[in-house]
Formats: structure tokens, sequence, C-alpha cells
């Protein structure tokens, strides 16, 4: 039952990302060469919202699926590795023409090459996982 909570959001979140174009290539140029709001005003609604409805969750004490509160750590501001993971993670968005989360949907929209970039996200991951411990946090 959990599962299939899971992929009703998921289909939930590939019929928004495309109404709202978010997955289109050309809102996403015309981002990273700042000739439209489109995509910034989605982004920047999409972080007031979720701090809002976190701030609800905190306050009327709302459990996960886990049954755990929810909660966050403030953690310090590290100006250089935010500069250098978010270049890193924005160049990849730039050349793919997808953050991870719409890949998926761009796969169900037929672009088959999304296979290559999910798979590669997918070793990136494991990679990432695999030298952690190695490297500077």
């Amino acid at each position: 039952m959990r599962l299939a909570a899971f992929f009703l959001v998921g289909i939930f979140f590939g019929i928004v990302a495309t109404k709202s174009e978010v997955i289109s290539w050309f809102r996403i140029h015309e981002m990273f060469r700042f000739e439209s709001f489109h995509m910034y005003g989605v982004i920047g609604s999409a972080v007031v919202s979720s701090a809002i409805v976190l701030a609800l969750m905190k306050s009327f004490n709302i459990k996960t699926l886990d049954g755990k509160a929810v909660s966050y750590k403030v953690k310090p501001m590290q100006v250089r590795r935010f500069l250098i993971g978010g270049s890193i993670f924005g160049l990849g968005w730039g050349l793919i023409g997808a953050c991870p989360g719409p890949m998926f949907t761009m796969l169900g929209h037929g672009f088959l090459i999304f296979i290559v970039v999910i798979f590669s996200a997918i070793v990136g991951a494991f990679a990432y996982g695999a030298l952690r411990d190695r490297l500077p946090h």
C-alpha cells in the first residue's frame, strides 16, 4: 500500500512537471540564459511552499510515514562547498537539460536517451557513496 502512495505521488509530480513546462529543455535554456523568469518563479514557489508546509508539519507535530516526528538540523554555511557543488549540479543540469526529478518524467515522455542519464546518475550516486569518507565535507 505504501508503494502505491509513492507511485501516485510520482505520477502527480510528472503531470505537474509537464503542465508547468519545467521538463522543457527550452525553458531550462531560457533560465540559464536569463531570458525568462518562468523557471525561477517555479523554483522559488517550490521553496516557499515547502518551507510553509514544513513549518506547519512541525507546529502540528505531524509524523512522517515511518512514524517519526518531522525534524531538521540547521547546518553551518559553507560557501565554498555550496559554490563547488552547485556549480557541478548546474553544469550537469545545463548539459543534460533536466535536473534529477524530471529525468523520469522525460523518460516517461518517450525520450529514451534519458535511460543513459538515469544510469549515469545512479552510478554517480554510488561513486559518491563509495568516496564520501575521502571527500572534503
